[in-house]
């Protein structure tokens, strides 16, 4: 199992940095501030490795409330909470905040460190314990473990560590398989390395040497070198905490900062809104509005939004609901990841949410069936989230390659989900897939272009599949129109011919008249071989007839005259046997001029231009800068 990370809450000057220093030997306050004023400003790291015991990532993050963001950037991707109370004091207002955060980021595991305890007498210790276990009763650590200790005696840390190590192996290993993602906590620059980004690697794995891209300002660079909790690695797996020496654009410490997110797979993309379903903490007397001003707390990038409500009513103290945030400053967020919203001034904490749709389209007010497909997107299971996803989307589709994003699951998982809902009606149009309903409309759509295709020219042995295309609206994505074809081609409604497709069993019928009037057609325009008449020098009584045109193209189509040049058709007979005498004659030889053809086909220099353009056009010659050559057939 890759390492454990285990973060820090509580109140300001609780004892958390010192509980750390105690359990591992390290001090986390390293700036000469933090020191001196004797509080954690900035996030702390340290490792945590007993023998016989889970190898934990330390993360010790600030309690005062005006670095909360810096707590939330550490919370991001915590295992296991230790939550810190110091006894002398007992539940103070950070705790709560803080204890808010965790569980709005779902933490999953929680251990209470209830520290100083030798500072207070055993009464006043139990008045400690119970307030602790009523603040955790209505939320999802009421049975966390509760462990009295004192960093300065050192009594309480064996039973710290036993708990610490039970609620690592409850832990779920993130999955190795799954795409790489590092939000960045710290950048900074060292002398002969060059620029340093650490975080915790929340899936996937990261080598040494990879290119990487850092989001949201799509820079470029490579992993230079890398360290997994201080020592030199090859590789970082998910759950590592790890630094790693950047170089290339995504080297540049002035672009690159905390909240910048590395990357290894070109689907990730920020974005400018999340759909998300927010819940507010039971405690805040915040109501949610729409088009209120927040800030957005997502891994360990801080942003602010608007916040627009996809329900009609305002979200009041314990309300969950659909909201789409509508984001200052690009995320790079998935399918499932937890934020957090606090209010814009004074700047406290709100609620919290999962996002559902990490790049979505503008909404509104919400249906009835995109709030079911919502919540099956964070809710279902994979092959659920993959088809509410695909859903959702839409005419635009989803890619394979962006579906692990869009449905949280592992590019492994998606590939079997793909499998079944496939066979559940999902079309795949190139590397798009897109949802049974924009399927059936889509068919609909080609259909009716079809039916229409044939009475405009009913003559016509089938329609031109560019005719058909258009029939999909602008909105459709262009790889779609062929596989919509293709799969009414193979239910049996379609059949493909002369180029074109039509309805499955469709013949051109021609009246008494159009049949006398398309053999005289074809009579004029085999009368005089190669040297057909162009269509403005046909009769009169033949091209002053209404339906002249789906006369000619119903030759063209049934195979009894060739279009060579605009206004030009010949009989196919005669084009068939010209490119045989010029094959006898001609085959195998170059730098062939319009004389040499001349002497094989008997036509006006008018005639012979075209017809040598339609042979280059199939073929039948190859024009040269030297002349024409016929390949032997």
């Amino acid at each position: 199992m890759a390492s454990v990370i285990l973060g820090t809450a509580g109140h300001i000057d609780h004892g958390k940095t010192a509980l750390v220093r105690a359990l591992t030997g390290t001090d986390t306050d390293r700036l000469k501030e933090e020191k001196s004023r004797g509080i954690t400003i900035e996030l702390g790291f340290a490792e945590l490795a007993a023998e016989g015991r889970p190898h934990f990532g330390v993360v010790d993050v600030p309690g005062h409330e005006a670095f909360v963001r810096a707590m939330v950037a550490g919370a991001a991707g915590m295992d296991v909470v230790l939550l810190v109370v110091a006894a002398d004091e007992g539940v103070m207002p950070q705790t709560r905040e803080h204890l808010s955060i965790v569980e709005l980021l779902a933490v999953p595991e929680l251990v209470v460190a209830i520290t100083k305890c030798d500072a207070v007498d055993e009464e006043w210790l139990e008045l400690v314990d119970a307030d602790i276990e009523d603040v955790l009763s209505s939320t999802p650590y009421g049975d966390a473990p509760r462990i009295h200790t004192s960093a300065l005696a050192g009594t309480g840390l064996e039973d710290l560590l036993d708990a610490l190590s039970t609620a690592a192996d409850r832990v779920h290993a993130a999955d190795r398989t799954d795409l790489a993602r590092l939000p960045l906590d710290r950048v900074f620059t060292i002398q002969g390395t060059g620029t340093v980004g650490t975080g915790t690697l929340w899936s996937g794995v990261i080598d040494a040497g990879a290119k990487v891209r850092l989001l949201p300002d799509e820079l470029d660079a490579r992993v230079r070198s890398l360290q997994v909790h201080g020592r030199e690695a090859d590789r970082a797996e998910a759950g590592d905490r790890a630094a790693l020496a950047l170089t290339g654009e995504g080297g540049d410490r002035e672009r690159v900062s905390r909240g910048s997110v590395l990357v290894t797979d070109p689907a990730w993309t920020p974005s400018w809104m999340l759909t998300t379903r927010i819940r507010l903490i039971e405690d805040t007397a915040w109501l949610l509005e729409h088009n209120q001003r927040v800030h957005v707390h997502h891994g360990t990038a801080e942003v602010l939004a608007r916040c627009a409500l996809l329900e009609s009513e305002p979200l009041a103290a314990g309300d969950s609901g659909w909201v789409q945030l509508r984001l200052e400053e690009p995320l790079v967020a998935r399918t499932g990841d937890r934020l957090v919203i606090r209010a814009y001034s004074p700047v406290t904490t709100m609620g919290g949410g999962l996002v559902a749709e990490p790049a979505p389209p503008k909404r509104n007010r919400l249906t009835d069936l995109q709030r079911d497909q919502l919540n099956q997107l964070v809710d279902g299971s994979v092959e659920e989230r993959s088809s509410a996803a695909v859903a959702l989307a839409g005419w635009a589709g989803v890619t394979q390659a962006r579906l692990p994003i869009v449905t949280g699951a592992t590019p492994p998982e998606c590939a079997d989900a793909v499998h079944s809902i496939l066979s559940e009606g999902v079309l795949r149009a190139g590397t798009l897939l897109v949802s049974a309903a924009v399927r059936q409309e889509a068919e609909e759509r080609v259909l009716a272009a079809l039916d229409a295709g044939h009475v405009e020219d009913s003559l016509r042995v089938s329609v031109p599949l560019a005719r058909i295309r258009a029939g999909l609206p602008d909105w459709a994505p262009p790889e779609l129109a062929d596989p919509i074809i293709d799969a009414l081609c193979d239910a049996g409604k379609l059949e493909r011919a002369d180029g074109g497709v039509r309805r499955a069993g469709f013949r051109p019928e021609l009246t008494p008249d159009q049949e006398a009037a398309s053999a005289r057609l074809y009579d004029v325009l085999s009368s005089e071989g190669l040297g057909s008449p162009l269509v403005d020098e046909l009769p009169d009584d033949l091209t002053g007839r209404s339906d002249f045109w789906p006369l000619v193209r119903h030759l063209e189509s049934t195979g009894r005259v060739k279009l060579v040049a605009d206004g030009l058709y010949v009989a196919s007979d005669e084009v068939d046997a010209a490119v045989q005498r010029i094959r006898d004659a001609l085959g195998g030889r170059d730098a062939l001029g319009p004389a040499d053809f001349r002497a094989v086909l008997p036509v006006s220099r008018k005639h012979l231009i075209p017809l040598l353009n339609y042979f280059d056009g199939t073929g039948v010659t190859l024009r040269q800068e030297q002349g024409r050559s016929v390949p032997e057939a």
